[in-house]
């Protein structure tokens, strides 16, 4: 068995470990392969690549993109090539409606009655990325709530009170853009999708179809009987099984790097890995 993470995040999104601290954790806890997968931004992944080039890790190129649908569906990308036209095209497009997004979060906010502004919020996050963990942990600092879940329950959640819808792509293009810059894309974290068994494989049939190359059936938060599951779905479909952890730093109490696995586990030269 070897330990491996292939789904974390950093500052430049809505993680709270700089890319190069994430390198620097991935060598203390032993892990063999570590995967930056920030949302909606490559702006980590230079610093990242070299951090772990210097600690002698095994570093992986990844990104995690929002798709649309009446559930969660993220789309994790992987050996991706920064700096690739398009997928930057419209990961700017994406983080101006994020922006967008986040003005009207703190609005709706206001006007429940909380002094927050947007300004405190970008403060707090640090990176290219702002999102609702950011407004989270300003209402935690400010005492409007005790925890991030609390804050998300609260106000932030879809159909809390300061909830606004977040434009975004097609899982199809998602897969699309991941696949033009040089990438393999995964179905990210099927358990959050809360699909039956039908609807799981009526969708995974979708994306397979659309260029899906695996699916996260390995994650964090999954009980032994989902993993189970989703190794068999994974396999059903042709689909290679991926294995992280979600990791946020302080964002994601609880939540360690690093999941063990087969060492066999994924072809890893189709990576890029040695």
């Amino acid at each position: 068995m070897i330990l491996i993470d292939m789904h974390v995040h950093s500052r430049c999104s809505d993680g709270t470990f700089t890319p190069e601290e994430l390198a620097a954790a991935a060598r203390r806890r032993g892990l063999s392969l570590l995967a930056l997968t920030d949302h909606d931004t490559t702006a980590g992944l230079a610093p990242f690549m070299r951090a772990c080039a210097k600690d002698g890790v095994k570093g992986l190129c990844g990104i995690e993109l929002s798709a649309e649908a009446p559930f969660t569906l993220h789309i994790l990308g992987y050996r991706i090539s920064p700096g690739a036209g398009r997928l930057e095209e419209r990961l700017d497009y994406i983080r101006e409606r994020r922006d967008v997004r986040n003005l009207l979060i703190c609005e709706k906010l206001r006007a429940l009655g909380l002094d927050v502004a947007i300004d405190e919020v970008r403060e707090i996050s640090g990176g290219e990325v702002v999102a609702r963990p950011h407004i989270a942990r300003l209402l935690i600092n400010k005492g409007y709530a005790g925890s991030v879940t609390e804050a998300f329950t609260k106000y932030l959640a879809r159909g809390a009170a300061a909830y606004v819808a977040r434009e975004r792509l097609s899982a199809e293009e998602c897969i699309s853009l991941i696949r033009e810059a040089g990438g393999v894309a995964v179905l990210a974290h099927p358990f959050q999708c809360r699909l039956d068994d039908e609807g799981l494989e009526a969708l995974l049939s979708r994306l397979k179809g659309a260029g899906l190359w695996g699916m996260e059936a390995i994650y964090g938060a999954n009980s032994p009987e989902t993993t189970y599951r989703h190794l068999k779905m994974a396999g059903k479909f042709g689909l290679y099984a991926t294995a992280g952890s979600d990791f946020h730093g302080g964002n994601s109490p609880g939540t360690e790097l690093g999941m063990p696995v087969c060492e066999d586990l994924l072809p890893w030269a189709r990576l890029g890995i040695r």
